[in-house]
């Protein structure tokens, strides 16, 4: 369960504090702050951040997708404990699908990941999508820094593997990876080709069993689309693995490879400018929230809302014109 916030202003010192000394009962009380809807919560969050920001940066940053079913939780679950058996910290943010009525999101993730939940060097925030693109947590961003500042050297970010929340994910993380189900003839036939541009890996998932074979079959197919495709980086070419997280089995070799591009996008420069990058399109993104926001609340454009958005409806406006009209009231 989130953790909740006073109705006190939350003392920003000692939340600091906590969190530089890797409390997760603190971190979860910082990230349930910046996630706040509260106007005043958001000047406290941000002098929060600024005053971590030091502390933030060191991190692995991945992103993981795939469709529902193919099994990243428990692959996400598997990797993560053998990584704190390693030494590491872990953190995972796993974006939860938002009802778009309710508002409500299904925060299941700490019951499909128990046992790395209850691990003292992981941390587990599922996070409501809260009607953002693609279903990415509006603060997904902001938490990540601040598993960063509480010591966690590696943060995964899962996403619902819908829409367009493969993009937004794969532009706030330093490697991107997209798990695939055996059986490639059915799936290349309804695959996106820009997941498979995004990747920076790719693992069949669920090799295991009787499933091995069909597993290998499949990683053939995506390692001949990928050849017919741009590679996201002319530094790297995407590989492609048989995983299976259920059995623990080939994820020694998917770390290898994160490693492994970690070093060489380091060593080329790529990994400096790829999070510049990021930076400055994650300030556009909030400057275009902001903007909306302002522009819908206008008193105006509140005013005519109501009459255009039922022309609309009922046909006798088109909706580039309604715009037209919207815009101009946003902007007398």
């Amino acid at each position: 369960m989130n953790e909740t916030l006073s109705s006190r202003r939350p003392d920003i010192e000692s939340l600091q504090a906590g969190i530089l000394a890797g409390e997760r009962a603190a971190l979860g009380r910082a990230i349930t702050l910046i996630e706040s809807r509260r106007p005043d919560h958001f000047p406290q969050a941000q002098e929060l951040l600024q005053k971590l920001l030091p502390r933030t940066g060191k991190a692995r940053r991945i992103g993981i997708t795939g469709v529902p079913g193919v099994g990243k939780s428990t692959l996400i679950e598997t990797l993560g404990g053998n990584l704190t058996k390693a030494g590491h910290k872990v953190a995972v943010l796993a974006v939860d699908p938002s009802s778009p009525r309710s508002g409500g999101s299904i925060l299941g993730d700490k019951t499909r990941m128990a046992e790395l939940a209850a691990n003292e060097n992981a941390f587990i925030r599922p996070s409501p999508t809260m009607g953002t693109l693609g279903g990415v947590a509006a603060k997904t961003r902001e938490a990540m820094l601040l598993c960063e500042a509480a010591g966690f050297d590696i943060v995964i970010v899962e996403t619902v593997g819908a829409g367009q929340s493969e993009m937004a994910v794969a532009d706030m993380c330093d490697i991107f990876i997209v798990l695939m189900l055996p059986g490639a003839g059915d799936e290349l036939q309804g695959i996106k080709k820009g997941v498979l541009e995004l990747a920076d890996i790719i693992c069949v998932n669920k090799a295991d069993g009787d499933s091995v074979k069909a597993a290998r079959i499949a990683a053939a197919e995506y390692t001949a689309a990928l050849h017919i495709l741009t590679s996201n980086s002319a530094d790297w070419q995407p590989p492609v693995l048989c995983v299976s997280g259920q059995a623990n089995s080939g994820l020694d070799d998917l770390w290898r490879e994160v490693e492994r591009h970690r070093a060489i996008m380091a060593r080329s420069g790529a990994l400096d400018k790829r999070r510049h990058e990021q930076q400055v399109k994650w300030m556009w993104s909030l400057l275009e929230d902001k903007m909306l926001q302002s522009f819908r609340t206008n008193p105006r454009v509140m005013a005519g809302l109501g009459k255009i958005e039922a022309q609309v409806r009922e046909g006798s406006l088109l909706p580039g014109l309604a715009a037209e009209k919207l815009y101009s009231l946003g902007n007398v």
